[in-house]
C-alpha cells in the first residue's frame, strides 16, 4: 500500500466508509470496518504507511500545537494527537505539517477553544484500527504484533519514530511569549483566553 492508497482509505472512511454513507458510526470503527475487508498483508501496510505518516509529525512544533489545543500534552497524549491528525484527512495533515499553526482555523479548533474543551483532534483509538481489523481476520494464534514485526524485518524496515534531532528546535511550551511567537493564531485562540 503506498501513500496514496494510504490516504484514499482515510478519505473513503471520512466520506462515510466503501458504501459512501456517513452513518453514526465514530470514523475508527469505520476504519476498522474497511481496513477488514482487506487482505491481511494490506492490514499491515497499512500500519506501516500509518507509522511513517504519524513519524513525520513528530515534531517540537507540532507537540507545541498540541500542546496549546490540549491544554498541555504528555507523550501518550501526543501519539493521539498525531493520530488524530490523519483522521483529519490528507489536506489538513500536510497543512498541519507545514504549519502547525494552520489548526487554528480547522472547525473542531475553533469550537473546541470556544468551549472550553481539549480533547479537539486527540484520537486514540485511531492508533489501533489495523490491529483491531487484523485480529477480526486473523487465524486463530495469530498475533497482529508478532505479524507487522515479521512484515516489518522481511522488509527491512527498522522500529518507527525519529529521533530527538529529527523534531527540530526544542523550546518551552510554559512560555507564553514564544508560544505566542512561533504559532501566533493558536496561541490567540488559548493563551489570550487564558489571560483575558
Amino acid at each position: 500500500m503506498d501513500t496514496d492508497r494510504f490516504w484514499t482509505v482515510i478519505e473513503s472512511v471520512r466520506a462515510g466508509g466503501p458504501d459512501g454513507k456517513p452513518g453514526d458510526k465514530p470514523f475508527d470503527e469505520v476504519l476498522v470496518d474497511l481496513l477488514a475487508a482487506l487482505s491481511k498483508e494490506d492490514i499491515l501496510e497499512f500500519q506501516t504507511r500509518f507509522d511513517e505518516i504519524h513519524d513525520a509529525v513528530h515534531r517540537w512544533d507540532v507537540w507545541a500545537a498540541a500542546y496549546l489545543i490540549g491544554g498541555g500534552c504528555s507523550d501518550d497524549s501526543f501519539i493521539d494527537f498525531r493520530a488524530g491528525l490523519i483522521a483529519l484527512g490528507r489536506e489538513w495533515y500536510e497543512r498541519a505539517a507545514a504549519d502547525p499553526d494552520s489548526l487554528a482555523g480547522h472547525p473542531a479548533v475553533i469550537e473546541g477553544a470556544a468551549d472550553g474543551r481539549d480533547e479537539a483532534l486527540f484520537y486514540e483509538d485511531v492508533n489501533y484500527a489495523a490491529s483491531r481489523a487484523f485480529e477480526r481476520v486473523a487465524a486463530v494464534g495469530e498475533d497482529f504484533y508478532e505479524e507487522w514485526r515479521r512484515h516489518r524485518s522481511v522488509r527491512g524496515e527498522s522500529g518507527g519514530g525519529g529521533s530527538e534531532a529529527d523534531m527540530g528546535e526544542d523550546f518551552d511550551f510554559d512560555d507564553d511569549e514564544e508560544m505566542s511567537r512561533r504559532l501566533p493564531r493558536l496561541a490567540a485562540l488559548y493563551l489570550d483566553e487564558l489571560v483575558a
